[in-house]
């Protein structure tokens, strides 16, 4: 059982195992067969050599120092926790104050490009055409009320009414053009 031991012994640690393995076979040559006996017998005598062996007391003392060095650590880490809590909570508030501050910003400017894309459609300037159109007619239709009532004498009304009518049927072209072709 001891060859095999040794055997993944070295296997794991290659050729400083094998001086350990040479180390610890001298340390046992040097004992008697009583003393042999005993130390397979005798939990207690065992342990006590074990704990006399050289690379055991390193091992413990290398041990001892990372559980040291371990505690450091954890203990370290819980003093700054305090500190990650109160910095995480200010990262969400400002992350929260500042998405909210550019998603009201989005959302201002889509409310924007919104009403000047609706402003410049086709559809929006052809119903601002027709309602100028619209206007034009009704303000000489007005006119010639005027004239028939004689509230206007035919200089002032024919100077007048042939301004608004040109300015209708230009705008009636315009609106004409606009529905007939891809818009």
């Amino acid at each position: 059982m001891s060859t095999r031991f040794r055997g993944s012994q070295e296997h794991q640690h290659g050729s400083s195992s094998t001086t350990q393995a040479a180390g610890l076979v001298a340390t046992f040559k040097d004992k008697s067969v009583d003393e042999l006996r005993k130390l397979l017998s005798n939990k207690d005598a065992y342990q006590q050599f074990l704990n006399s062996l050289e690379e055991v007391k390193i091992q413990n003392h290398v041990t001892d120092e990372l559980c040291k060095e371990n505690l450091q650590l954890a203990d370290e880490n819980l003093r700054k926790e305090p500190r990650i809590v109160e910095l995480s909570n200010q990262y969400r508030i400002i992350c929260t104050t500042e998405l909210g501050a550019a998603q009201e910003k989005l959302n201002e400017l889509y409310r924007q490009k919104e009403e000047i894309t609706k402003l410049n459609s086709p559809l929006y300037l052809l119903q601002r055409i027709q309602e100028a159109m619209n206007k034009t007619d009704e303000e000489s239709e007005n006119l010639h009320r005027q004239f028939l009532d004689r509230e206007i004498d035919l200089g002032a009304f024919l100077q007048k009414y042939k301004k608004l009518r040109t300015a209708y049927h230009r705008k009636s072209l315009i609106n004409l053009a606009a529905k007939t072709s891809n818009i």
